[in-house]
């Protein structure tokens, strides 16, 4: 091999081992690199009923392991949401009747936990322009607004109502008890029937009246994780912090009574 080949031959191999050390530099993080922080908080993702919403929401911010992603409907579209494959973790409903029915449709993946019960009550807008007294004569000809009797608040209304003998003659059948309220606080409507939670959450833009037999018909609500939830661990952790002490608590500030 002549002196000049054996010149172009060094340049090109010293090339060759540039371009693979340089290529090896590029590759992935070396094992020294630092990982991901182990520590990030968990995603779970909550379906819980609208009465919920101010409490959940509280709840959801105890516990900085967990990134809480937090869905709120009626109880019956909840269920139907995750039967029809919504990425659920943890189902909260506002009555056992709805939980029993994602429970027999397969959907949870073990026995659910009552964690609270609330009661109904009438509210009326500040000032309370109908004078509506409660569940009587005084809502004849007035704007009442109820949940449907699918929806929790509205099977607890319908079930009030039927026992103290009056029918109800609701201009409009909400799918949220947070709907009702938002009518009476608005003053679109001249009576509703919500949870007490709800009337709680309103503040002074409603007033609150009684209702007969409302402690008899009371409802209880119970949580479950979700089968085949996307994150089951973080699942559990979310339902253990709302039964144990610290989500119990701010069920209580906002009105809901523990079993």
């Amino acid at each position: 091999m002549s002196r000049p080949q054996r010149a172009r031959r060094a340049i090109l191999v010293a090339a060759l081992a540039t371009a693979t050390a340089l290529a090896g530099c590029a590759a992935g993080p070396s094992p020294a690199d630092p990982a991901a922080p182990s520590d990030a908080p968990a995603p779970v993702t909550v379906f819980a009923a609208a009465s919920l919403t101010a409490a959940f929401t509280e709840i959801a911010a105890l516990d900085p392991a967990l990134a809480v992603t937090l869905s709120f409907d009626g109880s019956p579209t909840l269920v139907d949401q995750v039967a029809a494959g919504a990425p659920a973790d943890v189902l909260a409903t506002a009555d056992v009747t709805t939980m029993t029915r994602a429970r027999d449709a397969g959907l949870l993946a073990g026995e659910p936990v009552t964690f609270a019960a609330n009661t109904a009550v009438l509210i009326v807008p500040r000032g309370n322009p109908g004078a509506v007294t409660g569940l009587d004569a005084s809502l004849e000809g007035r704007r009442l607004v109820v949940c449907a009797p699918t929806v929790p608040c509205g099977a607890t209304a319908h079930a009030i109502a039927d026992a103290a003998g009056v029918t109800l003659r609701p201009v409009s059948e909400e799918q949220k008890v947070t709907d009702v309220r938002g009518k009476v606080a608005s003053g679109e409507a001249d009576a509703g029937i919500v949870f007490a939670t709800d009337a709680l959450a309103a503040g002074d833009a409603v007033e609150t009246l009684p209702l007969p037999g409302a402690a008899q018909a009371a409802t209880t609500y119970p949580i479950a994780v979700v089968h085949d939830a996307p994150h089951p661990d973080a699942a559990a952790a979310f339902v253990a912090l709302v039964t144990g002490p610290d989500g119990r608590d701010v069920l209580a500030a906002h009105g809901f009574t523990l079993p």
